[in-house]
């Protein structure tokens, strides 16, 4: 095994566990967690990264704008959740109060601006320490994040780690890793994001990062229906989302015009105005995660649990993300289906995962 997978397979047995339907109370539901047969997809990416780099926090003492334009979500009342996935069920009914949410995804562009304003440095530019990858040489422990790589022959869809790569020097900057760059690619969300890099984002835009029942109902635009676009998969025959056509992970045959992450607003916006609710990339939600949550969850304005737990994953910290990325199909991931969830541990990042924010005021000129 060469270092780059070494690092990758460090975080706590499957790192890549985050789209997985398999969900269930601690104990309970553990025979659940056994017996799903649904197949494992990925929302996101790295093994954890040392815990003094997780839990430090980014302090900015002024708040910057990134010029996003945003949509108001009046409130309502839904049915939140799906009865295809054990741990987004039950559907239950929740009211959400309004709120302003970006109308797509944050994109390199405004990502660059926020650097140059702070200076920020993401999770995936930082060192790693030693203390908590001790059977990893020194050599190898290098900043980096994951990146999807195609596997070269049909492979089975149980270990995630045979298109999953560790690449040193990956980051926002280089998507794919040395060599790679966000020129002329200004306009595409921006990836390799940790939580802690979107949080210090919308901290200094004025914003915040929206909570699982407002993405959820912002991206249902007060429609009941399959997927959030419709209740065909290809309405009219055609493929309204970023996500992936082909045989999975071997080839991506684009024929939704795009292989990889796709540019902000290529497709049409969903009923409140909203592009990119589905595929393109994994969004950020501040909820953390656990699974057992919709059994007794609040039915007015929540904001998720006080604390985290996975069973598949014991001790991390993880939070929840939503609306699957350019990685999700039908072979493999079906994270595009309404309702469903997907969930990744705070420190790890991917070149399929970033955010966008919402707020409770209206922004500047609205």
């Amino acid at each position: 095994m060469n270092t780059r997978i070494m690092l990758f397979a460090l975080s706590a047995q499957a790192l890549l566990s985050a789209c997985n339907p398999q969900a269930g109370k601690d104990e309970q539901r553990s025979d659940v967690l056994e017996n799903d047969s649904a197949a494992f997809c990925v929302s996101h990416g790295i093994p954890s990264r040392a815990a003094t780099i997780a839990e430090s926090k980014a302090a900015h003492s002024f708040l910057g704008a990134d010029d996003a334009q945003m949509v108001y979500i009046k409130g309502g009342t839904f049915q939140m959740g799906s009865e295809g996935f054990a741990d987004a069920s039950p559907i239950h009914e929740v009211t959400v109060d309004g709120f302003w949410m970006d109308e797509h995804e944050v994109t390199n562009a405004q990502f660059a601006r926020f650097v140059a304003a702070t200076g920020y440095q993401t999770v995936a530019e930082r060192p790693l320490d030693p203390k908590d990858f001790p059977d990893v040489p020194l050599d190898a422990l290098q900043p980096g994040s994951a990146v999807f790589t195609p596997a070269k022959q049909e492979v089975g869809l149980q270990n995630h780690l045979q298109w999953w790569r560790y690449v040193v020097g990956a980051s926002w900057r280089q998507p794919e890793g040395p060599g790679s760059s966000i020129k002329g690619h200004e306009d595409e969300p921006v990836v390799h994001i940790a939580y802690e890099d979107a949080e210090a984002f919308a901290k200094w835009a004025g914003k915040r990062l929206p909570t699982e029942a407002e993405w959820e109902y912002a991206a249902r635009g007060g429609k009941s229906r399959t997927y959030y676009w419709g209740d065909e998969l290809k309405p009219g025959g055609k493929w309204v989302a970023n996500v992936y056509q082909g045989k999975f992970p071997v080839q991506d045959v684009g024929e939704d015009g795009f292989k990889g992450v796709a540019p902000a607003k290529s497709f049409a916006p969903n009923p409140f105005g909203l592009y990119d609710m589905d595929g393109n990339v994994w969004e950020w939600c501040s909820d953390y995660y656990r699974p057992d949550y919709y059994t007794n969850k609040p039915a007015t304005n929540p904001k998720g649990p006080a604390d985290s737990h996975d069973p598949q994953e014991p001790g991390m910290v993880k939070r929840v993300q939503r609306g699957g990325s350019f990685l999700c199909n039908e072979q493999y991931c079906e994270r595009y289906i309404a309702g469903s969830r997907g969930k990744g541990e705070v420190s790890s990042a991917s070149n399929n995962l970033g955010f966008r924010c919402v707020s409770d005021e209206a922004p500047t000129g609205e």
